[in-house]
């Protein structure tokens, strides 16, 4: 078997991401759906950003924000990963790296502003554990698999 035969098609270790990549919009969703109906169904939204209140904070509105708007394009970001990736479109693997690295540093920032605002609880919570390690786990394994992968350099070549 020819060595541009035997990569030919999504296979091998790439199966592992796209399978992440389809399911990746969906846990974006759900995540912002759990976290953030409350927030806005109820009133803990002004409770938050009312000056006065028990817990109110300056930083909380602009927290919230942030991290609403972050989630949103990183949504419309997978979105695109995903096409990138079913077209096997040769900016794959540089969106990939981007993507993984901006998720990580986003988490880790995410959490101190967090700290900012709630100084007696810890940086990282079990939650915020779960989705750095996850993160982590994205950046240390998949981004040198983008980067030296025969496979990937063989599949990920239409313009």
């Amino acid at each position: 078997m020819s060595e541009e035969k035997k990569f030919e098609g999504i296979g091998g270790w790439l199966i592992l991401i796209a399978i992440s990549i389809v399911l990746t919009p969906f846990k974006i969703i759900i995540l912002g759906v759990t976290t953030y109906s409350d927030v806005f169904s109820t009133e803990v939204w002004e409770v938050l950003t009312t000056p006065g209140t028990e817990i109110y904070h300056f930083l909380w509105a602009p927290i919230i924000i942030g991290e609403i708007l972050i989630n949103s394009g990183l949504l419309l970001a997978w979105l695109y990963m995903a096409y990138l990736f079913f077209t096997k479109n040769k900016h794959f693997p540089k969106c990939y790296i981007s993507i993984a690295i901006f998720s990580l540093l986003f988490i880790i920032a995410d959490a101190f502003a967090v700290k900012l605002v709630l100084p007696n609880e810890p940086v990282f919570d079990p939650d915020t554990i779960k989705e750095l390690t996850g993160s982590l786990f994205m950046v240390v394994v998949w981004v040198p698999y983008m980067l030296v992968s025969k496979r990937v350099k063989a599949i990920f070549v239409k313009k």
